[in-house]
């Protein structure tokens, strides 16, 4: 530290200092339990606080860190109140108790917090200058490689063209900065289908993302369950099935805040790790606890971001902002986790992973942007601030490798991006699963999933809760049928059940061949099968009707699931997957009545005959031999569509009707079944444009990288390059 850097320091540090005095004394007027009875005993007492901390909270917190883990942050207002306590048993004038003992840190880090923003406006960021920076020398100590290490940032949900967007108007400046200076390069990539977190991440960090169709799918093969992207049993599954052990991070790896592991044995808030709890505590947690205050200075964020959010709320009611959602009370928290709780932990562990220099890989994924550009938009105000928030992260590390004894290269990429436009419900007036349900047998039971906050962080608090009651309803279960079992009576049920089911197969095809005659008994050679489908156009009047309480997927007769605006509609009757042939004997108005709607781009069904085939309201693309008749139903939706659409239908679980909304070219924007204004999953727009930000000297301008293994296979080699 130079002579003005010390000085400046000084100055710092006396108005940090003065300001906690004064705000100490507010609080005494405001909190119950907190009396001080002068300035002078303030300025003992801050003064104490603070030496106090330098000298004792690294050795306080790192044998208590487990303590501090496991009650997710909450041990730390508690030691630094119990600490404000025992100043109070030798400083006459001061007493503490009650619920001061964590409202007073609490206060204390806010006025830190808002102090030192205004302090290092256009300067590095206070946190690794004030506490971090003591414990370089001991870490690079226990540093032995010379080799270089990877940080690998993923900005989930992040569309290249949003991101030129954001460098472009200054939101961005660290990475501008980067890419100025010729150190990193940008690239686009596409993504699969479908194109969320989950199947990319699973390509990405371990090279395999086949049979994952959508964010969440039926499997018909395991007694139709429905299997969830993040769910607290489903994610380890998941990843034995991608996992062959040598996944991106297999090699002294670390994953932070990711869906997948990429086999990294070091793993913080990892979903598929989540359910072991012993994966959950590792050492790395000291750099967020490492400062007193920094648990209490995230929640200070924390609800100055749910401020943030009710502003965004009234700005786009005021300027009458379309598309715009409604969005819950609930939001407001979650939000809020996924941008601020999320981004400080991830940015502290990284710290601490940087500094030690043990990890040689680490993969990090910041879920903010994508939360607040489901709800908000995928370019509005909220978003990019988002961003310029993100970038603030950026600068921090960036500033911490350079103190670091060990180098380490920094790559930033995003999954997948999101596509903008209002939901088909806001357009027409009726969901997806509506409009199967008009177009059906009315006595079919329909289960659906789409109304919430699907591939995002809500999940994370949404589906342990609802994994534990599927757990203990199916134990519930097991004992009820175990018990009957015993007394005999589990036969007959069944044999009821069996004709239950046949007798309403047998009305259903009934029913369906009296209603079209003999149209759909076979595939006529010497008529296209589009001339069929347009005769059904002019007939089809789809009502708009309530919709009706949803009911448990293990009643339901069929079950339409959503991911951004792609749909997913299973028949679970059907042991194996209906052909277009069946569908069309069975439900003789649902293919001609989805095509015919305005809302829907295309269709993808399996002929017994043709294979796959995609159905557009004017042409279909038989994707067996690439023939098209009439007009083509991929037209806009990129030049891989096809290609895509042959890899979906070769997976285990694809959907009996696999469905894709409209993309409008001229407004980029696509119709999502979920109830999300920025939306990825299907085909159409950015949601499949990604990038990927790589220091420049990997060489990669002339690489096309379609799909998540392609990427991980890019990633690996460049890897094992630098290590070899």
């Amino acid at each position: 530290m130079d002579k003005n850097q010390y000085f400046l320091w000084i100055g710092r540090t006396s108005v940090l200092w003065i300001s906690e005095v004064i705000g100490l004394m507010l609080m005494t007027w405001l909190l119950p339990g907190l009396s001080i009875n002068s300035w002078e005993t303030a300025f003992i007492v801050v003064t104490l606080i603070g030496i106090i901390n330098a000298i004792f909270w690294p050795i306080l917190s790192y044998y208590t860190l487990p303590f501090l883990v496991f009650t997710f942050g909450i041990g730390s207002l508690l030691l630094n109140g119990l600490l404000i306590w025992f100043i109070s048993l030798f400083v006459p004038g001061i007493t503490i108790k009650d619920s001061a003992l964590i409202l007073t840190p609490l206060g204390i880090a806010f006025i830190s917090t808002l102090v030192s923003a205004v302090l290092t406006i256009g300067d590095e960021a206070s946190y690794y200058r004030s506490v971090l920076m003591r414990y370089t020398e001991r870490f690079a100590k226990n540093n032995h490689s010379n080799k270089p290490g990877v940080i690998f940032l993923e900005i989930d949900g992040l569309a290249e063209n949003v991101l030129q967007n954001a460098l472009e108007n200054g939101y961005m400046p660290t990475l501008k900065k980067w890419i100025d200076n010729g150190s990193h390069k940008i690239l686009q990539w596409e993504t699969d289908l479908s194109s969320q977190t989950g199947a990319s991440q699973a390509g990405i960090l371990h090279g395999k993302n086949h049979d994952m169709p959508a964010f969440r799918w039926v499997e018909k093969e395991n007694n139709n369950k429905l299997r969830v992207s993040t769910g607290l049993f489903d994610g380890p599954l998941l990843e034995q099935r991608v996992s062959d052990g040598n996944g991106l991070l297999a090699i002294n790896g670390a994953s932070r805040s990711n869906l997948f592991s990429g086999d990294a044995l070091n793993a913080i808030f990892t979903y598929s790790k989540l359910s072991d709890l012993s994966k959950f505590y590792t050492r790395a947690w000291y750099f967020f606890y490492s400062s007193p205050y920094n648990f209490a200075r995230t929640i200070v964020l924390l609800v100055w971001d749910m401020i943030l959010e009710i502003t965004s709320r009234f700005r786009q009611w005021r300027k009458n902002i379309k598309p715009r959602m409604n969005r819950s009370i609930i939001y407001l928290v979650v939000r809020a986790t996924a941008n601020v709780f999320l981004r400080e932990i991830t940015t502290s562990t990284i710290i601490g992973d940087i500094f030690t220099g043990r990890a040689d890989a680490v993969y990090a994924t910041y879920v903010g942007y994508d939360e607040i550009a489901h709800h908000s938009g995928t370019k509005d105000t909220d978003a990019f601030n988002a961003l310029k928030q993100l970038d603030k992260q950026f600068l921090l590390l960036d500033n911490v490798r350079k103190m670091a004894s060990r180098h380490y290269h920094f790559v930033i990429l995003s999954d997948h991006g999101q596509s903008n436009g209002a939901t088909f419900k806001q357009r027409y007036g009726i969901s997806l699963e509506g409009l199967v349900r008009e177009l059906i047998p009315k006595d079919l039971k329909i289960y659906y999933e789409f109304d919430t906050n699907e591939d995002h962080f809500s999940q994370v608090i949404t589906y342990p809760i609802a994994d534990g009651k599927r757990w203990i309803s199916e134990r519930r279960e097991n004992a009820v049928r175990n018990s009957k079992e015993l007394t005999g009576n589990i036969r007959q049920s069944i044999e009821k059940q069996e004709k239950w089911i046949k007798e309403k197969r047998e009305n259903a095809i009934k029913n369906s061949k009296e209603f079209t005659g003999n149209i759909w008994q076979s595939l006529d050679k010497d008529e296209k099968i589009s001339d069929r489908f347009a005769k059904f156009n002019e007939a089809l009047k789809i009502p708009i009707k309530p919709r009706e309480k949803p009911i448990d997927h293990k009643e339901a007769d069929v079950t339409v699931l959503a991911s951004g605006n792609l749909g997913l509609i299973y028949f679970k009757k059907w042991e194996n997957r209906m052909t277009f042939e069946e569908i069309n004997a069975v439900f003789p108005e649902l293919i001609p009545g989805l095509i015919q709607h305005e809302g829907i781009g295309f269709i993808m069904v399996r002929s017994s005959k043709e294979g796959p085939i995609v159905i557009g309201s004017n042409g279909v693309y038989y994707l067996k031999n690439d023939r098209i008749e009439g007009e083509n139903p991929l037209k806009g939706f990129g030049k891989n569509a096809a290609l895509h659409l042959k890899r979906t239908d070769s997976f285990k679980y694809v959907p009996d009707i696999l469905v894709n909304s409209l993309y409008d070219a001229e407004k980029n924007e696509v119709a999502a079944f979920e109830e999300l204004i920025g939306s990825h999953g299907g085909l159409g727009g950015d949601q499949s444009k990604p990038f990927l930000l790589y220091p420049s000297s990997w060489n990669l301008e002339k690489e096309e990288i379609v799909g998540a293994e392609k990427l991980h296979k890019v990633l690996k080699n460049k890897l094992n390059e630098l290590w070899s």
